[in-house]
């Protein structure tokens, strides 16, 4: 059931941006009078699923949902229809337009996708405002995974900077970016009461690109380990434990914090402990035996007890610039990741991935925020993508109305229609390459 809802929320999203960045190219070319024969969501090699003619224009839905496309009058496409090109051009063709207008019609697409994104995020910032920890609220410090140590963190670390930058805000992902794209892989963190540098070896940020590691935690927010609930019929249920007790050992070693009880206990099944509790002013010792789940049987309190999370509101003009920053850190998040496969420092196998690795990126279940945040992200790269200078993608075609901006000579068409089914088949390698690499990741594991 999860990863059909998964799957739904790819398509949903999938058909939005395919619709609006489609929509960015057909608007355009009817407002310049140039006839567009065709609009479809989804590819429809061989049938449609289902077509309509209103006007000039059949409208259809196609059954490969790998994108969409508008058949637009005189241009040379990826349906590589080259019979219409064998006449005189008609004054609703595309190649009969001023380079200026055939230029806007083909940037439309992309445009809309940056700001849909854009405009996305800006309003869950005024719906939600930002919610964050202030770094100084972490006063148990961070918990690390068995990388984060190896790497030179320690579980109750706080971290102070990046490089010279401060980090005022507990966040992963900030952390996480700023060492895999920025030079500096300096960390000072307060540990013991004394401040210390942490300098990351690289070998470990090329370890961060690959796949089997993105779902590792790393840092997280250490936080006491006390029971709120406690199931009933449970393991902690028959040895007497309450909600409100405080866990302070396993076995004789401290463990007072969640993460050490989960890496003491957690997945271990029918294992027998000794763990010493403190209730009020009192400090308690039971033996416990973890049922056939490897677990207790117990619940935490949540991080909102031991910790003030903050919330940053916007009124709806202040957020728009605010998305459209969050947007533009997307966008240069892309290009430094570009940036960083040509220097070689990340391979483009770990980084590469097809539509299982996106459906994943999505929840497992229905959360309309983060489904419209996600869908934000895609808008951002799918129109980035959609730039790079490739025939048969749109950044292609205005590299050639570029040229010819410049010049004042027209490419020949004949050029474009090689350049373009070049672009083409490099293309649908790539997405091969890229959704095998997804197979192979899944029989790996």
């Amino acid at each position: 059931m999860d990863i059909l809802i998964k799957i739904s929320q790819l398509l949903l999203s999938l058909t939005i941006l395919v619709v609006i960045h489609e929509c960015g190219h057909f608007f355009p070319a009817r407002w310049f009078k140039t006839r567009v024969e065709k609009f479809y969501l989804f590819f429809n090699p061989w049938f449609s699923v289902f077509k309509k003619k209103i006007g000039e224009t059949e409208y259809g839905l196609g059954w490969l949902p790998l994108g969409g496309y508008v058949k637009i009058a005189g241009m040379v496409d990826e349906s590589f229809d080259l019979e219409q090109l064998k006449s005189e051009p008609q004054q609703w063709e595309f190649r009969s337009k001023p380079a200026w207008q055939r230029l806007i019609i083909m940037v439309g697409g992309v445009t809309v996708n940056f700001i849909f994104g854009f405009l996305i995020f800006a309003i869950l910032i005024w719906k939600d405002g930002v919610q964050y920890i202030p770094n100084k609220e972490l006063k148990y410090g961070i918990a690390v995974d068995s990388l984060a140590f190896n790497m030179g963190f320690r579980d109750g670390d706080q971290i102070l900077k990046i490089g010279t930058v401060a980090f005022d805000r507990f966040d992963r992902g900030t952390l996480l970016k700023t060492l895999i794209f920025e030079e500096s892989h300096k960390v000072e963190v307060l540990r013991d009461g004394q401040n210390q540098i942490i300098s990351v070896d690289p070998k470990y940020i090329s370890l961060l690109t690959k796949p089997d590691f993105k779902n590792l935690e790393l840092w997280s927010i250490r936080l006491p380990a006390q029971v709120a609930l406690v199931a009933d019929g449970s393991p902690a249920q028959q040895q007497g434990i309450l909600a409100g007790d405080e866990i302070i050992s396993v076995n004789n070693e401290e463990s007072r914090f969640i993460q050490d009880i989960n890496k003491r206990i957690k997945g271990k099944i029918n294992t027998n402990f000794d763990i010493q509790l403190k209730r009020g002013n009192d400090t308690l010792a039971i033996n416990i035996t973890t049922n056939e789940k490897g677990m207790l049987g117990v619940q935490w309190e949540s991080m909102d007890k031991f910790l003030k999370v903050e919330t940053e509101n916007y009124g709806f003009l202040a957020a728009i610039p605010a998305g459209v920053n969050k947007g533009v850190d997307i966008l240069t998040t892309q290009l430094k990741a570009f940036k960083q496969m040509f220097a070689g420092t990340i391979k483009a196998k770990d980084s590469l991935g097809g539509f299982a690795s996106i459906t994943k990126m999505f929840p497992a279940s229905w959360d309309w925020t983060a489904f419209w945040s996600m869908t934000a992200v895609l808008s951002i790269i799918l129109a980035f993508m959609n730039l790079l200078p490739i025939p048969a993608l749109d950044g292609g075609y205005v590299v050639f109305l570029l040229i010819e901006v410049i010049t004042g000579k027209k490419v020949p068409d004949k050029i474009v229609e090689k350049a373009t089914m070049i672009g083409f088949f490099l293309l649908m390698a790539l997405m091969l390459y890229a959704n095998g690499l997804d197979v192979v990741r899944g029989f790996s594991k």
